[in-house]
């Protein structure tokens, strides 16, 4: 379940999240949107949607739902919506409420390194996720055996207000996905771009 206290936190932090957060990851969320490619009649959920950063950069032709577990982040998500078809739910990411194989792509864009159980969310992911489906993940995350002390000393502190920073992407797995790219896309390589398919 996920921490009443990490909720009561992004509700504090919603009006100044896009002020942080916006400009210094805007490049890479184009660069990781961009590899939808043509999305005419697919149905495309985002995970951890937020304040709806990634909605100007969304190719036009999809279904798209959002589902965040905050409801002053939708709210602030509903504004950027305009002519795409974007619903927004409100609901948790590792316990997500939509039925087996029923989304052609899943985005996860700074949500595996927020939530409680990182593999939870990715396997929530892959089972709402047809086959041959693809997921973008966007996010930061150390890499195996790397010492990071501060990183990691800090992170049980962070995790509780706004983000994990221990999380190794390589720990997480599910037998039906395979890793296509695993890309650095900001902060020397902290922050990568990683695409799989099912």
């Amino acid at each position: 379940m996920l921490n009443k206290t990490l909720q009561q936190s992004y509700t504090l932090l919603s009006p100044l999240y896009d002020s942080v957060v916006a400009l210094p990851t805007r490049i890479a969320r184009q660069r990781s949107l961009a590899q939808l490619g043509d999305v005419q009649g697919m149905k495309i959920l985002l995970c951890g949607i937020g304040t709806g950063l990634d909605i100007p950069y969304l190719p036009k032709g999809a279904n798209y739902t959002g589902i965040d577990f905050t409801y002053a982040m939708l709210k602030r998500a509903k504004q950027p919506i305009t002519t795409q078809d974007v619903n927004l739910h409100q609901g948790n990411v590792m316990q997500l409420p939509y039925p087996d194989h029923c989304f052609d792509v899943v985005i996860m864009h700074l949500i595996l390194a927020v939530v409680p159980d990182s593999q939870k969310a990715l396997d929530e992911a892959t089972r709402v996720l047809a086959p041959n489906g693809k997921i973008l993940i966007l996010d930061k995350f150390l890499k195996p055996k790397q010492r990071a002390f501060v990183r990691r000393l800090l992170s049980p502190l962070i995790s509780k207000i706004a983000t994990r920073t221990d999380v190794v992407f390589e720990d997480l797995s599910h037998p039906t996905l395979t890793v296509v790219s695993n890309t650095a896309a900001l902060a020397n390589g902290w922050f990568r771009q990683i695409l799989m398919k099912k």
